[in-house]
């Protein structure tokens, strides 16, 4: 600073200081973006991505789904959807947010008539956040109530009733009238009137065990359906807010703080599943579980069947959350020459050999839980909450230590979910950045903890005794074919209409030109083969679907309408924008639909040094005000 300028330099200075400080902490000096940011580290992009990529699904889905496929042949499926649908995908959304540095709402620059695409996958993410902090909130719940010398669910207590039992339960037998006849009555009935049932006459039902009842009488107070909201669940709803409260501190400073964050959330779920596999490996009928999960168990003519290939590409498409959006925002804070490609490849394998190797530390507690019950491993394997809360609880609970080993382990679906999380609301905030540039550099940290806020809010329906029915619903409409949707339009925007040659030149100009042969396969991907896998996947979807139950509890039917309204309208907006931007074009209809399917003039590499030749022409986006909204009439042409 000059100081003729300023008469008192070190109250200039120290006001500089501070501005800068306060509108630009999410910018270092070496970043290559000084208006966006990029990522401090390659290694804090790729855990990030890894963290997003990684979820509670590779814990408690995958593994089940490998048992009820065939065990060790669904890797075959898998490998191939993972080739085929998977990493294609991956690829394309890496590339395309790194290309153009924006989010997944104003990287449809690139297609404006497709922009309503890029709010659908917002906006789905919205919903799906609300409902994902509410299991980290469980998983927050089950940690701390581990901190006892003996597990709570461990036994029946006075929460439980009389159905509660880990062995088989009486609920009918014989009596004898005294006069020579003989009569079935209930044993509630027997015992209340001092009867003895006659040997051999017994009628038996399973019993609920205590991790089950502890889950629905004392963690949710589960209500009988979503009719009843009952009360808020206090110490739920403290865990929930806590778990903002985590999410808000980690992503203050957007990516220069999540980036350090996921160090720890990224890296140590796999020394849990490294010490809890190496724990179940010790534990009698451990092998048992194991060859249920992918030894001799293998059933190789489960691949003739339909569903097997449809599970494979539907676990490897939700598995690696394509088209959520939270890809195209991580990615476009890379540096412009980065190697997205080897990028979406360690970490698309990664993701899918965290799942395998996941389930040799699932099926190896549960062996040892199927050995000591007397049962078969198929008798106590679950999938989902089931999983995660009755489950493997039950399992922990029968080892010696208990507590240390349910400490461990929900501790790691903490950290499991919560970098997940961080993609997820970092999503969001990259949105309101690309459209907010200036509010946003100045209001980061406000922003961001009010998004959380209000997030927190909507999600405290969550947390009532009938809150597991709506963390279902949610998941039921929300997380289903409206992603499809999102992503079919997607690969076919990108590819078929703006044109699959014309992003692969772009590709090119980030990670340099490769040879026509190294392309073979993307573009047979691209063109063909994933998108039919979709739509294939999205009709699959529709035939199958079904009303949302939860244990075997049937919604209502304003709940069922309430989730086709929830989806509807993060899809609608793609019709709406479409209709707005056709309106907004010039030309007749057919002159103004064709000038949407153009790139807008504002279109290419952030920086003006990336955009050499091809991008010579095109209009600075960083000239443009927070209040503008680029319209498709200076649309360019083809090249």
């Amino acid at each position: 600073m000059d100081k003729l300028k300023c008469p008192n330099f070190f109250k200039c200075r120290g006001k500089e200081e501070v501005t800068a400080s306060s509108e630009n902490f999410h910018v270092g000096e070496n970043d290559e973006n000084q208006d966006r940011g990029n990522w401090s580290k390659k290694s804090d992009y790729l855990l990030s991505m890894v963290g997003y990529a990684v979820g509670l699904g590779n814990v408690w889905r995958f593994p089940y789904l490998t048992y009820n496929n065939g065990g060790g042949a669904f890797l075959i499926p898998y490998a191939i959807m993972l080739a085929l649908a998977g990493l294609p995908l991956f690829f394309l959304e890496c590339s395309l947010g790194q290309f153009a540095s924006l989010g997944p709402v104003s990287v449809w620059r690139i297609l404006p008539l497709f922009q309503g695409v890029g709010i659908t996958m917002v906006l789905i993410s919205i919903f799906v956040t609300i409902y994902y902090n509410v299991i980290i909130a469980y998983s927050l719940y089950y940690m701390f109530a581990s901190f006892q010398s003996e597990l709570p669910w461990k036994n029946c207590s006075s929460w439980s009733d009389k159905n509660c039992s880990r062995s088989p339960i009486v609920t009918h037998c014989n009596v004898s009238t005294g006069i020579g006849g003989i009569i079935q009555m209930n044993k509630s009935w027997v015992d209340t009137n001092n009867f003895t049932c006659i040997n051999g006459s017994e009628v038996y039902q399973p019993g609920q065990l205590p991790s089950e009842q502890y889950w629905n009488k004392v963690a949710l107070q589960r209500s009988s359906g979503m009719d009843e909201t009952g009360v808020i669940v206090w110490y739920l709803a403290l865990c929930l807010l806590l778990a903002w409260l985590i999410v808000g501190a980690a992503l203050f400073k957007g990516i220069k703080s999540s980036g350090k964050v996921v160090y720890f959330t990224a890296l140590f779920p796999y020394v849990v599943l490294l010490i809890l596999l190496v724990r179940g490996a010790t534990l009698e009928g451990a092998s048992k579980g194991i060859s249920y999960y992918i030894g001799a168990q293998s059933n190789f003519t489960k691949l003739r069947e339909a569903e097997v290939w449809k599970d494979a590409a539907t676990q490897i498409f939700y598995s690696l959350s394509v088209a959520w959006g939270g890809l195209v925002a991580l990615s476009s804070y890379n540096k412009f020459n980065n190697n997205c490609f080897s990028d979406a490849i360690v970490v698309c394998l990664t993701n899918c050999l965290t799942s395998v190797f996941a389930g040799f530390a699932i099926f190896s507690i549960l062996g040892h839980m199927a050995h000591i019950s007397g049962k078969e491993v198929s008798q106590v394997v679950k999938s989902g909450f089931d999983l995660a809360f009755i489950a493997y609880p039950e399992a922990l609970a029968q080892l010696p230590g208990g507590p240390f080993w349910s400490i461990l382990f929900f501790f790691m679906l903490l950290t499991l979910g919560l970098d997940s999380q961080f993609a997820s609301i970092e999503t969001i905030t990259t949105t309101i950045q690309d459209l907010f540039p200036k509010v946003m550099k100045k209001m980061r940290v406000p922003i961001t903890l009010g998004c959380c806020l209000v997030l927190f809010l909507l999600g405290l329906v969550c947390v009532t005794q009938a809150g597991i029915y709506w963390v279902h619903l949610i998941d039921h409409f929300c997380a289903g074919w409206g992603i499809l949707i999102a992503a079919i339009l997607e690969i076919v925007g990108i590819i078929w209409i703006y044109g699959g040659n014309r992003f692969i030149e772009d590709i090119e100009m980030m990670i340099g030109a490769k040879r026509w042969i190294f392309w073979l396969w993307w573009k047979a991907c691209w063109f063909a083969i994933t998108p039919i896998l979709l739509i294939a996947i999205f009709i699959w979807s529709l035939v199958q679907f079904q009303r949302p139950e939860y244990a075997k509890i049937p919604y209502p039917n304003w709940g069922v309408a309430l989730g086709w309204c929830m989806i509807i309208f993060c899809i609608i907006w793609i019709p709406i924008m479409a209709i707005i931007k056709i309106i907004q074009a010039k030309g007749n209809i057919f002159q103004r639909i064709v000038s949407c399917c153009r790139p807008a003039s504002n279109w290419g590499p952030y920086l003006e040094r990336h955009r050499g030749e091809r991008y010579k022409d095109m209009v600075d986006p960083n000239k443009e005000t927070d209040q503008e909204i680029p319209t498709v009439s200076g649309s360019r042409k083809p090249e």
